[in-house]
């Protein structure tokens, strides 16, 4: 039996990289996943990908920035399955560029969907959790959000402003057994990154203790746990995901 056997999840920006990667974990560990993403396409395609190595999964077209959307979305979840036992916060853009020159929509795309996507997702699933006296929130934040980092301010203010979040969330729902942390990835292989790297990934590796980039599954690996009963102890923490690089 796996660690989250039987159990409702419900990710977010499920489509590809870290997303795509904790679907599949969490379908590994015997759960329903709930793959939400913008991208029909990609999302079927994922979806295949855990049916066909005998995973249970289904789709979720969702735009965690839009109030309507995430509702709707989730009470479809909860009118289909009865509960929702996850929460994966993962759902996040990049629009990168010096403060000087930063467009104010350049502003508002990376908050809206990083950190008011976030707030939206978590309160949405509170109500059943709150009813069932259970569940796991687990939002997906960045080295960036501890440290900083030139180019990226609106990214580094969203990321920073899920971990403030995450920390009252799980004060205010401590009582009811529901937990809320965080993870803090480093430097990890996505498409997101690549672009970001430009072909520049030896040169980051050589910063990084493990001297290597992460990969998706070594964010998933980590959130599993915290989504898992293993972690029932532990909210209101960040962890870092990093290969021991530090800010």
């Amino acid at each position: 039996m796996g660690l989250l056997e039987g159990r409702i999840s419900l990710v977010t920006g499920a489509s590809r990289g870290i997303g795509r990667a904790i679907a599949q974990a969490f379908a590994a560990e015997g759960a329903f996943v709930v793959l939400a993403a913008r991208d029909a396409a990609k999302l079927a395609e994922a979806v295949g990908e855990i049916q066909a190595k005998g995973g249970k999964a289904e789709a979720l077209a969702l735009d965690v920035a839009d109030r309507a959307s995430v509702e709707a979305g989730v009470a479809q979840v909860v009118a289909a399955h009865g509960r929702v036992d996850h929460l994966v916060n993962n759902a996040g853009v990049t629009r990168d560029n010096l403060l000087l020159r930063m467009k104010d929509e350049e502003w508002r795309q990376v908050l809206d969907t990083n950190l008011t996507g976030a707030f939206l997702c978590t309160q949405a699933v509170l109500k059943p959790m709150l009813k069932q006296r259970s569940g796991r929130i687990v939002t997906i934040t960045s080295v960036v959000g501890l440290g900083g980092n030139a180019g990226q301010a609106n990214y580094a203010a969203s990321k920073a402003g899920v971990i403030g979040f995450t920390k009252s969330v799980a004060r205010e729902v401590a009582s009811r057994g529901i937990t809320a942390n965080a993870i803090a990835p480093g430097f990890i292989e996505t498409d997101m990154t690549r672009a970001i790297a430009g072909g520049a990934q030896e040169e980051w590796a050589a910063k990084i203790p493990l001297r290597r980039l992460g990969t998706p599954e070594d964010v998933a690996s980590a959130v599993a746990f915290l989504a898992s009963d293993e972690a029932a102890y532990i909210t209101g923490q960040v962890i870092a995901v990093n290969g021991g690089m530090y800010t």
